[in-house]
């Protein structure tokens, strides 16, 4: 394995994160403890969760991810050996059923974190993330920014300002952002500057061959500010590891599952993707080995996140760690990103 630092802490952090999202619903609670017994095993000390897990949310697996992580806490002892990461989740008209109000007030962020605890069954989150903003802008698929009626207010002091009690009182260590924008970003870095409260440490959004809109503004802000990428989605759904271009079913797979995601189905994904695997295949490596390192060479991204429901996958995916591609792949690489650029937003 690999090792990093997260940007301004003494943090080390394997370059790969194991990504829990499937805990509670495609896997179970045996195959999240097994997950997570072969990633430290591999030398993965990074996992990460989020209150709203599993995915597909919905109130019958809310908080299930941090349960089964939680048990697997107790049984093993390992909290110590793992930097963990989780998520509160921002406003969303579906998610009533999370908590009285769902924003980052100080009320809704003290019950969160303290109910993410309980089933965390630990004293302290490392890396506390808002999962999304709580104003009205382009994230999760949305391309351009729109204006439109918003009743949020600038709160992001009282956000700084409430995270500081919690770091004071142990139950945080550091905090970040998630599916966040280079203005959000910024907003939040220039409070802690003046006001002299914590900083983002991290930014959690996607980022694979098929969507790199991460590098138009935000890498600048990541590289110039040093506030490292968590790169989620670095597979595209398995998109990127070639499974749908054999005409095979695949019945199991997450998008087959939940045709809802349909942000790496589009005629232009399988496009990108055929010429991708090209690339790959030219070159001796397997499309997952050309994706994922990819991701892993961006000078911004501080990890790559993977999920898996097999350890076949999970694997397959830590197994990439020791790719390095060279220029000539990665001019090819941006000769199709300029043909058909981020056809998955």
């Amino acid at each position: 394995m690999k090792y990093t630092k997260i940007p301004n802490t003494d943090i080390k952090v394997s370059k790969i994160c194991l990504g829990t999202m499937t805990f509670g619903q495609q896997n179970t609670e045996a195959g999240g403890h097994a997950q997570m017994d072969y990633a430290l095993e591999r030398g993965i000390n990074f996992f990460d969760t989020a209150e709203m897990y599993s995915v597909p949310a919905s109130e019958a697996t809310y908080g299930s991810t941090e349960k089964i992580i939680g048990t697997w806490f107790k049984k093993s002892g390992n909290r110590e050996k793992v930097v963990l990461a989780s998520k509160i989740a921002g406003p969303n008209a579906n998610f009533g059923y999370m908590r009285e109000k769902i924003d980052f007030s100080p009320a809704s962020i003290k019950y969160a974190l303290e109910n993410s605890l309980k089933r965390l069954q630990t004293d302290y989150i490392d890396i506390y993330q808002m999962h999304w903003p709580e104003r009205k802008t382009n994230y999760f698929g949305q391309r351009a920014f729109k204006v439109q009626d918003d009743a949020w207010e600038d709160n992001f002091r009282e956000v700084l300002e409430t995270f500081d009690g919690f770091i004071k009182e142990g139950k945080i260590k550091h905090i970040g952002v998630s599916n966040e924008n280079a203005w959000g970003m910024m907003r939040f870095l220039e409070e802690s500057k003046y006001q002299n409260l914590p900083r983002i440490k991290t930014i959690q959004n996607p980022y694979n061959l098929l969507n790199r809109l991460f590098e138009v503004g935000s890498a600048e802000v990541s590289v110039h500010e040093n506030v490292g990428l968590l790169a989620y989605s670095p597979l595209g759904f398995g998109t990127l590891t070639g499974k749908f271009l054999t005409g095979e079913e695949h019945p199991n797979a997450r998008i087959k599952l939940f045709p809802q995601y349909t942000r790496y189905a589009s005629e232009q994904c399988t496009q990108a993707t055929r010429l991708y695997q090209e690339i790959a295949h030219k070159h001796g490596l397997t499309l997952t080995q050309l994706a994922l390192g990819f991701v892993l060479h961006q000078p911004f991204v501080t990890s790559a996140i993977i999920g898996a429901t097999t350890l076949e996958q999970l694997k397959e995916n830590i197994d990439t760690i020791d790719v390095v591609l060279s220029k000539e792949i990665l001019v090819e690489i941006d000769k199709v990103q300029a043909i058909i650029p981020d056809p998955a937003p």
